[in-house]
């Protein structure tokens, strides 16, 4: 198995990349339903007119040609271009449109010209010329990106002066109902066609979207939020009691206090459906409309909450916001760590007269910054966060490396979508971390070591730099695999690092080498495992096992 033969794609001879080909294909909404297959019957007859073999296809579905971060299938082809990884000389687009519609032309220009360095030539199926560097094939692809651009911008105009004239009438042009209402599909009569789930959108033009109340539990606990504000006076001390009744959030998540203002400054609990308050036009930024655009239309909406209660909410938050300054704000700080003896984001958070812990941030830069002001030093250590420039530069080396070895012995490797993590072959998962070192609790108990998993790593292998003391140094380097299913943080001492048989090297060469080993290995068996066949086998009897069983 360790000497078959292995292709090495970008070492292909040059006479056979003249005829392979690869194509992309884009479709900008999911009600495009033939847009793919359209494409791609056109991309095959120029293929087949070109002699040209398809060998690859680059696919993005149902995402718009604005933005590039967005399309997973233009980013893998770049990166594919960029590294040396691709097996083919051609590649063919549809046309202009469907490269993208940049609102910046020189953008689109620019990946073609990533392309064409690379010794990749690219063809334009649909289009009446022919992409061979011309004069006159520049300045009809230069016309054609601006004509993408400004479509783009036009049908945007017409899009968001739609969805004002409809918000006047009392529907709800986009966006997610709050908690405890739904969307109803009516039709130009306005007669109920159902209720709209999450993602799903009408299709014909005479339907439209009204909002009205949904399942009576949640209208109750609506109710019930704003009843319980007024007697707590705090948005925090009723996230806590809807967790501890465990009352489920619209998102599955446990309530926060950005969730109950939400809920406590939503007009629509009112009868009002408010439009135009944050624009997002062309996707590029989010804007903050001035009161004076928005759209309000009153007595739309079936109300849940009475205009008296919602009255006095309001009053309340609104008088509650006052503008202080950083002095002030210090020394009502000082005032609450003499009163509480310590100070924590949830005792700024639920004191009233103090700033929120994200002003707090904003106005002194971090919690760090602000308990230096004010002379508190807090029992967490945050020794970590001095010495993180230093393994964040390790840990991008570090990825760096196992991805050129990887790539070396034969295998494709990806970004894999998580922070500092590649994926191999399209199944292998490797993410890099860094292990802090976190002194024990008490002089009995032994430091250990933490990775922070961030949101999600995925099933795979996890390579860490173990931190020396005080994570002033690295101190060896830790290997380990993970089934995908840790959610925030894995922490281990040095006996139990022993005990769950957790590799650890000296150098980070030696972890490099153990990496590719084990990645080739998987890759290799999962290339010969044969396919299953719809064969039934007897169940037999497990044999009884003695001792402990090895995790």
């Amino acid at each position: 198995m360790g000497k078959e033969l292995i292709v090495h794609k970008a070492h292909l001879p040059k006479a056979l990349l003249s005829v392979r080909a690869a194509q992309y294909v884009r479709m900008s909404t999911e009600m495009q339903h033939y847009s793919i297959q359209n494409q791609a019957a056109v991309i095959a007859a120029y293929a087949h007119a070109h002699n040209l073999a398809l060998v690859r296809t680059y696919k993005d579905e149902g995402e718009s040609g604005l933005l590039i971060k967005n399309r997973p299938g233009l980013l893998q082809l770049l990166e594919d271009v960029e590294n040396g990884q691709t097996d083919f000389g051609h590649l063919l687009v549809y046309d202009i449109s469907r490269w993208g519609r940049f609102q910046d032309v020189d953008e689109s220009a620019h990946y073609e010209f990533m392309c064409k360095r690379a010794g990749i030539k690219v063809a334009y199926c649909a289009e009446q010329f022919d992409n061979d560097g011309t004069m006159l094939a520049s300045i009809v692809k230069n016309i054609k990106r601006v004509m993408a651009a400004e479509y783009s911008r036009e049908l945007s105009v017409k899009v968001y002066a739609g969805q004002c004239r409809f918000a006047r009438l009392g529907y709800k042009p986009c966006g997610n109902p709050g908690y405890g209402l739904v969307r109803e599909l009516v039709d130009e009569k306005e007669q109920s066609k159902g209720i709209l789930k999450k993602g799903q959108r009408k299709y014909l033009a005479t339907d439209h979207v009204r909002v009205r109340p949904g399942d009576q539990r949640e209208v109750a606990i609506v109710r019930w939020i704003f009843n319980r504000f007024l007697e707590v006076k705090c948005e925090t001390v009723v996230a806590w009691e809807l967790n501890k009744m465990k009352v489920p959030s619209r998102p599955g998540t446990p309530w926060t206090r950005v969730m109950i203002g939400a809920i406590l400054r939503d007009e629509s609990y009112i009868g009002n459906l408010l439009f135009n308050r944050r624009s997002w036009k062309l996707r590029q930024t989010h804007t903050y409309n001035p009161p004076e655009q928005w759209i309000r239309a009153e007595g739309c909406l079936e109300p849940i909450v009475d205009r008296a209660i919602f009255a006095k909410v309001a009053k309340f938050i609104n008088e509650r916001r006052v503008d202080l300054t950083e002095e002030e704000m210090l020394l009502r700080l000082r005032r609450t760590l003499l009163k509480e003896g310590k100070l924590s984001v949830g005792i700024i958070n639920r004191t009233p007269g103090l700033p929120c812990s994200a002003t707090c941030q904003t106005h002194f830069g971090s919690m760090r910054n602000l308990y230096r002001l004010l002379g508190y030093t807090p029992k967490r250590n945050y020794e970590f966060l001095e010495s993180r420039p230093l393994w964040s530069e390790q840990k991008t080396k570090l990825a760096s490396r196992i991805r050129n070895a990887i790539r070396r012995a034969g295998c494709r490797t990806s970004t894999g979508g998580w922070t500092d993590s590649l994926r191999v072959n399209g199944t292998i998962c490797v993410s890099v971390r860094a292990a802090r070192w976190t002194p024990g609790k008490e002089e009995t108990h032994s430091p250990h070591w933490a990775i922070q998993c961030d949101t999600h790593v995925p099933a795979g292998w996890i390579a860490a730099i173990r931190l020396s003391e005080h994570n002033k140094a690295v101190l060896d380097y830790v290997l380990l695999p993970t089934d995908g299913k840790v959610k925030r943080t894995i922490r281990f001492s040095q006996a139990a690092r022993r005990h769950r048989s957790i590799a650890c090297f000296k150098t980070a060469e030696a972890l490099v080498r153990a990496i590719t080993r084990r990645v080739t290995r998987t890759s290799r068996a999962s290339r010969a495992m044969p396919a299953p066949q719809n064969t039934r086998v007897k169940p037999t009897r497990p044999k009884a096992r003695t001792g402990r069983a090895r995790h």
